[in-house]
């Protein structure tokens, strides 16, 4: 609650500091905007234009042709993800659908302010998929790497660009250029470019507005960093178990929360640091998804002591493998040229192995509990159904359950509290084991 009430406050006073701006009447005119110490969000309209120039950032360069678009959000819009506010659609719903690529927004921006006043731009928050900035035709940084063919794309965060002061009183004016390239993993029907307007304005109050969407960013994410943790404590516990020697095989379950660990952190890599790109994502998820799938069967088959079907352990490896190579094919990098129907049959076959795997865990799960419906067995099995609400997130969405909600304008998902839930269960378990082996032993 503390936290919550500190990012309203921030959101609160950057907004006390949104300035009016007064848009022209033509775009080719540009933007004018006064400001003393306060922001202005750069909703547009913006000139528009899919694909890639040389020339493109120069202020000097003729944009009249371009399409127009505009960036003001709907009152209270925000994205569907951790709530990031200020959303708007990409251009797949602007006429660009299918598109992925370059692109470029440009707009001219007058600024009154007085003389010496230290200005900067927060940049957008969120882009599909990264950005270089350019302001009068120079190169301010952005997100993602391009220095290669294909860019190379971090989670976008925010940024703060430090932008030259008026010598003296009056009117300043900026030619602000953004390049956009959307990687094809990123292609959706609302996807593409900016989402959120970057905001130009006061130092002091962009400094604000940065500290506030950083709060922002870290809440979103912070489950993704603390529940692995959790997950890497139980599977020393469940080392711990395995040191008694009881005959019981727990190496599933150690090996299962370490993985999904490696699954749950990279979100929070992604989008906090540029330790992980989106292709590391990408290879995380293809390879790890299917062997969480395969190691939570498994290791919930040896928590409640079931050693038939002799045939589930191949069963399991088998339908890892199928899954991992249909994955690749429905990539966008993977057989580019391929037909559509082929993408199609790999969806349906990734579609069915996830379906697979479903059945082949309740079915384990409705094992241990005819097999001992003992109140532990029942405990087990409430931690077994946890972890898969998470496991099969897609699974679950399919039935009508909403994925994410929005506590204190913060999105959580529903695998979040299904794991929060998940940790303590499985604490408690392996404390009732711990302290059966003690007092065996």
């Amino acid at each position: 609650m503390r936290r919550s009430g500190l990012l309203f406050s921030l959101y609160l006073l950057a907004a006390l500091m949104i300035g009016s701006p007064l848009v022209s009447a033509e775009p080719a005119e540009g933007v004018r905007i006064a400001l003393g110490h306060s922001t202005a969000p750069l909703n547009g309209p913006w000139r528009f234009h899919v694909g890639d120039g040389p020339r493109w950032s120069s202020p000097d360069f003729d944009d009249s042709a371009w399409e127009t678009v505009d960036l003001t959000p709907a009152p209270g819009a925000h994205d569907d993800d951790v709530g990031l506010p200020g959303y708007v659609s990409g251009w797949s719903r602007r006429g660009h659908a299918g598109y992925t690529g370059f692109a470029w927004y440009r707009i001219k921006v007058a600024v009154d302010s007085d003389e010496g006043i230290p200005l900067a731009l927060a940049g957008p928050t969120l882009v599909d998929s990264a950005y270089q900035l350019y302001v009068d035709g120079k190169l301010l940084g952005g997100s993602g790497g391009f220095t290669g063919t294909v860019p190379t794309v971090y989670g976008v965060r925010p940024s703060v660009f430090p932008l030259s002061s008026a010598p003296s009183a009056g009117t300043s004016t900026y030619v602000i250029a953004f390049r956009v390239w959307m990687d094809p993993m990123y292609a959706g029907a609302d996807s593409g470019g900016i989402h959120v307007a970057p905001t130009l304005g006061h130092a002091d109050g962009i400094a604000l507005l940065h500290q506030a969407q950083w709060l922002k960013t870290f809440t979103g994410y912070v489950a993704d960093a603390v529940e692995p943790f959790a997950f890497v404590v139980l599977a020393l516990m469940v080392v711990a178990l395995m040191a008694c020697r009881t005959g019981d095989a727990y190496r599933w379950l150690a090996a299962a929360l370490i993985i999904l660990a490696l699954l749950r952190v990279k979100q929070a890599l992604f989008f906090w640091t540029d330790w992980l790109s989106l292709g590391w994502v990408a290879a995380i998820v293809i390879v790890l998804t299917p062997l969480s799938l395969a190691a939570w069967t498994l290791a919930w088959r040896d928590w409640f002591r079931l050693d038939r079907p002799a045939w589930l352990g191949r069963a399991v490896g088998v339908l890892a493998v199928v899954y991992v190579v249909f994955v690749c094919v429905r990539q966008p990098w993977f057989m580019a040229g391929a037909p559509h129907g082929l993408k199609a049959v790999a969806h349906g076959v990734t579609a069915s192995v996830r379906l697979a795997y479903a059945a082949l865990y309740l079915w384990i799960i409705g094992r241990g509990l005819r097999r001992s419906p003992k109140p532990s067995t029942c405990l087990a099995a409430l931690a077994a159904v946890l972890v898969g609400i998470g496991l099969f997130a897609t699974e679950v969405s399919a039935l009508g359950i909403p994925g994410i909600w929005f506590p204190y304008g913060v999105g959580v998902a529903r695998g979040q509290y299904a794991y929060a839930a998940f940790i303590a269960v499985l604490f408690v378990l392996i404390l009732q084991r711990s302290i059966g082996y003690a007092r065996r032993g």
